[in-house]
């Protein structure tokens, strides 16, 4: 099993993906770095709480909906 690094960072990469945002954009809307924005959505980095809020604010999800490992796993499975 994956870590939950790579599950939460699959989960945002998914949602950044469809609305159609780069990662640059991403970091500008969340007021982050963009390279950090790739660090995190290959599982590279253990995000914090707060950057976790900016992330999802930019998406227009709520925090829950970026830790909803279960969605991921479905995915990836095709269940």
């Amino acid at each position: 099993m994956e870590d939950i690094n790579s599950r939460v960072g699959f989960s945002i990469r998914r949602i950044r993906e469809d609305r159609g945002l780069s990662q640059e954009k991403l970091a500008d809307l969340a007021g982050l770095h963009r390279a950090y924005i790739g660090h995190i959505e290959r599982g590279e980095k253990n995000i914090g709480v707060r950057n976790l809020e900016k992330i999802a604010r930019a998406l227009g999800v709520g925090i829950r909906d970026l830790l909803d490992v279960s969605a991921v796993e479905d995915l990836r499975t095709g269940r």
